[in-house]
């Protein structure tokens, strides 16, 4: 299986229906875009991305804890 946003081909099933076959949820190792075995996965060109551009990617911030 290859991933539809970057073309890398390590795939990790991540979730699995409670129902035996009924969907299962993919996770792109490298760029970590995820999807159901239900979707028709059509990723536009303008959102794929290369591993240049995601090696370069500026990292999320954290979320910072709850004030209580």
């Amino acid at each position: 299986m290859i991933c539809p946003r970057c073309g890398f081909e390590g795939i990790s099933t991540i979730a699995t229906s409670p129902i035996e076959g009924a969907w299962e949820v993919y996770e792109c190792d490298q760029c970590f875009f995820s999807w159901r075995s239900t979707e028709d996965v059509d990723v536009h060109d303008v959102f794929k991305l290369t591993k240049e551009q995601i090696d370069n990617l500026q990292v999320i911030p954290p979320v910072p804890p709850l004030e209580v």
